[in-house]
């Protein structure tokens, strides 16, 4: 991209005008918001993590004169209960809880914007529900390898040894061989002294892995967010760290192995060149075989969607799919 253009910001903070919760079954009911224009193009904005759940910044990516603006919260994220909920929660249950979300909404077809761990469920869902999809802008692509969960445990240390030893020594010396294991062992427990401490420890290693330069800096190291020992900091370790347990998909490779479901679909794959949570290889695999999407490198970032060159690129997306 050329860095000397002005940089396309987010667009004005605006508020929902319809919002609910949906039952989808299995005692599970996840929160949904609707915004911008009733009668605009509908667009379902799929979170990360899994487990981060949504937040108002998201709603800023669109035109809000041109969008409806669909967010909803995933089993067990955001304002979703049960709060934090692994039972009955894999990436088929996500899936339907989606179409049964567009059926509720009475839309017909819908573009679908996901980053990380959302890319990969945009791209489940559109590859299960093609005829329902327009389009899908896509950023930071995860697959749901077991070599891409294996890349975000260990081989992420090659690039950051500091933050992977703080990561690994959190546990006990005879648990470090195993952080999977026992990283789910800590975060699935009920006590709160045992889990909360646990997910602090995953979410920072997560924070401090995914900027090129870091949101801010002390000492050259990225600032600590508080928020990720809260609350909201849990759903995101207990679930992402569930999804890694059980596999995301039966067929370790079901997204490069199906994407030809898709290849008629209009797409944007918008990825951080230094992206270490979720590597360019990735992407690169997924334009490859996917020759109509747009697929665009950004040099100076890393896998945040909040880094200047990938907001950029991502509402620049927006503002190309609607005339």
């Amino acid at each position: 991209m050329d860095t000397h253009k002005p940089l396309i910001q987010f667009y004005p903070a605006i508020q929902p005008f319809a919002q609910g919760m949906l039952d989808v079954g299995d005692g599970h009911q996840i929160f949904w918001e609707q915004s911008g224009n009733p009668k605009g193009l509908p667009v379902v904005f799929i979170h990360g993590g899994p487990g981060a759940g949504t937040s108002p910044l998201q709603r800023r990516f669109f035109n809000p004169d041109r969008y409806r603006i669909i967010l909803f919260d995933q089993r067990g994220a955001g304002r979703s209960i049960p709060f934090a909920c692994t039972e009955a929660n894999t990436t088929n249950h996500l899936i339907n809880d989606m179409e049964k979300l567009r059926r509720h909404l009475n839309i017909d077809q819908w573009l679908l914007f996901g980053g990380s761990w959302g890319s990969t469920l945009a791209l489940a869902y559109a590859i299960e529900h093609t005829t329902h999809c327009l389009g899908l802008i896509l950023r930071g692509i995860f697959l749901g390898r077991q070599v891409d969960l294996d890349w975000f445990l260990y081989g992420s240390r090659t690039i950051f040894p500091d933050a992977w030893a703080d990561f690994s020594n959190f546990l006990d010396p005879h648990e470090r061989d195993d952080l999977l294991k026992n990283y789910h062992m800590r975060l699935m427990s009920h006590d709160p002294d045992i889990h909360l401490p646990a997910a602090a420890a995953w979410n920072r290693f997560e924070t401090d892995c995914s900027t090129l330069m870091g949101f801010s800096h002390q000492g050259g190291r990225t600032k600590r967010d508080p928020a990720i020992a809260s609350h909201r900091g849990l759903a995101i370790a207990r679930i992402e760290i569930h999804f890694f347990h059980t596999g995301v998909f039966s067929d370790d490779n079901y997204i490069l192995n199906t994407i030809h479901n898709i290849s008629a679909l209009p797409g944007t794959i918008v990825q951080g060149r230094y992206d270490m949570v979720c590597p360019i290889v990735g992407a690169d695999a997924l334009a490859q075989l996917w020759p109509l999407a747009d697929y665009q490198i950004i040099t100076e970032a890393g896998h945040s969607a909040l880094e200047p060159g990938i907001v950029d690129a991502l509402v620049s997306a927006t503002d190309n799919f609607v005339p």
